[in-house]
């Protein structure tokens, strides 16, 4: 008996908390503890909560400007998600109804700021209340306003991404897979990759980590895997300026990269990147086949074993 008031006691706080109030949410799961102090999830959600209550507690008396406010929320997912690498285990439940709470009410203020017309055309608005509506599952109003915020910042990778992300998670995947692409190859550093929920790119992003790279190393080499998987598969044929800017890109990567050897981290799989987007240039347009070649040697020379994974030999 005891326990199954526990397990009411713990389905009433995720609905508390998803209505966006963590305080009765928290005081319910005290409760629940009492009735079962040995259930793990309960422990796990009253750490959680108590969390975002502790991080979050004087947001509305420290911070006046409603933008300010909701961006601040959302900024915390950055601690939380080191937070939660401490803990022994996750459960779904807890982190689904979490996220609706921050969500929901970073939503709450960014919607005071929408009812001002002027702030409708404002792309850094957009692309949080998009993501906030896809935090909440709504990824059709999501990609309204990201795909609003993208007309508004064309060529911005954070916000290409986005679109990407939720492209993916409506089963849209060429198209996904084609705004992947471009995002991480105009500015991979800048695109929160702990934002990004969908398969697609989540599942890369583990292979990636795997292979020991984090931070700014991990975001850089995402394109390169990306594209030896095949998750980065679909290609574009490149406008004759564009063509231009790739090969004077790629002239001031190469020379960078000669000349900052403590770079080369980040530098490396940019350049690989790039020489990668030429090749397929190469092959669309019908260039002279030792371009190719010619490429093809630089990547080698820049690292032999993507080269091998690349060409196969």
């Amino acid at each position: 008996m005891e326990k199954s008031q526990a397990v009411g006691l713990l389905k009433n706080a995720y609905e508390k908390l998803r209505a966006a109030d963590a305080e009765t949410a928290y005081v319910l799961l005290e409760q629940a503890l009492d009735h079962d102090f040995e259930n793990e999830e309960i422990k796990h959600a009253l750490k959680c909560v108590h969390w975002w209550l502790d991080n979050s507690r004087r947001l509305d008396d420290t911070i006046k400007n409603n933008y300010e406010k909701g961006g601040y929320l959302i900024s915390l997912f950055k601690k939380y998600y080191i937070f939660l690498g401490q803990l022994d285990d996750i459960y779904d439940q807890c982190q689904y109804s979490v996220r609706y709470f921050v969500y929901s009410r970073a939503l709450s203020y960014f919607e005071k700021l929408l009812n001002i017309q002027a702030n409708q055309q404002d792309p850094g608005l957009l692309l949080l209340v998009g993501r906030c509506y896809k935090g909440l599952g709504n990824y059709d109003e999501a990609l309204s306003f990201l795909e609003q915020a993208l007309y508004l910042k064309r060529d911005n990778a954070e916000v290409l991404a986005e679109v990407a992300d939720v492209n993916a998670l409506l089963a849209e995947t060429k198209t996904a897979k084609t705004l992947f692409r471009e995002a991480f190859f105009l500015d991979p550093s800048i695109i929160e990759i702990k934002s990004l929920e969908s398969a697609l790119i989540i599942n890369l992003r583990d292979e990636v980590e795997k292979l020991g790279y984090k931070d700014e190393e991990l975001n850089a080499w995402i394109p390169v895997y990306g594209y030896l998987m095949g998750v980065f598969s679909v290609k574009r044929a490149l406008k004759q300026m564009e063509a231009g800017r790739l090969k004077q890109s790629i002239f001031a990567l190469e020379a960078e990269y000669e000349a900052n050897p403590s770079r080369r981290a980040i530098l490396k799989p940019r350049l690989l990147n790039h020489y990668f987007w030429l090749i397929d240039h190469y092959e669309n347009s019908g260039e002279d086949p030792q371009l190719i070649e010619e490429t093809l040697l630089k990547i080698k020379v820049t690292d032999s074993e993507i080269h091998k994974m690349y060409s196969g030999n």
